[in-house]
């Protein structure tokens, strides 16, 4: 695979999560509490829940925040039970566009959704309509800055490790994995005290697709904007090259 790196894009994702971290620690919050309720509250035994406290990590969540999320959820048998939802549909020009949720309300989530298509003129689709473009892989980007070990060394590390792709780019490395080996791999990089800018199991496009027209842009920022505002989105995917 060549590395089609979005390195930029998560720089300036991490930005704006930077500007509202009320939202992305609601999103992992959510997650923390569906990896318990999944696999338990000791991390030694769940590694969904290893996954998501890294991911806490990487996003400065706090740890006394972490352990508080942790320990809600094990011990309120009355706490909310959130429903992952999953979304397809097409933007302006035809891009394609993945929207998972975590939800204690489907018909509200489905509403905002659907409302955030239209008002970027786009439409939300069948089930499978746009997912066949896309793989499910496993994804970790370091910051070359971040990062003193042999680009060499990191990439035998990767690959022994189990990862699938190791692409040296202008800013960073990019890992890519298989879903199943992204925890193995994720923690031996962590093992070797290697920072991760981002890391998380992730849908990759097969192809990108070029706005050109300003009016486009402007629609697909505002299906992207009106998604992130919303609480119950968890993670959006497209394959727009921005």
């Amino acid at each position: 695979m060549s590395g089609h790196s979005k390195f930029a894009n998560i720089k300036h994702k991490k930005e704006k999560n930077d500007a509202a971290k009320g939202k992305i620690f609601t999103v992992i919050g959510r997650e923390i509490a569906v990896a318990v309720k999944e696999g338990g509250a000791d991390p030694a035994n769940n590694s969904k829940l290893r996954d998501v406290i890294a991911k806490a990590k990487a996003n400065n969540m706090p740890n006394d925040t972490i352990e508080r999320g942790i320990k809600k959820a094990a011990g309120d048998a009355a706490s909310v039970n959130y429903v992952s939802m999953s979304y397809e549909g097409y933007g302006p020009s035809g891009t394609a566009i993945i929207v998972n949720a975590l939800t204690d309300n489907k018909n509200r989530t489905a509403s905002n959704v659907r409302n955030a298509f239209t008002k970027g003129g786009g439409n939300v689709g069948t089930t499978g309509c746009v997912s066949y473009m896309f793989d499910e892989k496993g994804q970790i980007i370091i910051d070359k800055e971040e990062c003193s070990m042999d680009p060499d060394e990191l990439m035998m590390l990767a690959l022994e490790a189990g990862a699938e792709d190791f692409s040296d780019e202008e800013d960073s490395y990019e890992i890519i994995t298989s879903p199943d080996d992204f925890t193995a791999v994720r923690e031996a990089l962590e093992s070797a005290s290697i920072p991760m800018a981002e890391a998380e199991v992730t849908m990759i496009p097969q192809n990108y697709v070029e706005l050109t027209s300003e009016d486009d842009i402007k629609k697909m920022n505002r299906i992207l904007d009106l998604l992130d505002e919303d609480d119950d989105v968890q993670s959006v995917y497209h394959n727009w090259d921005e």
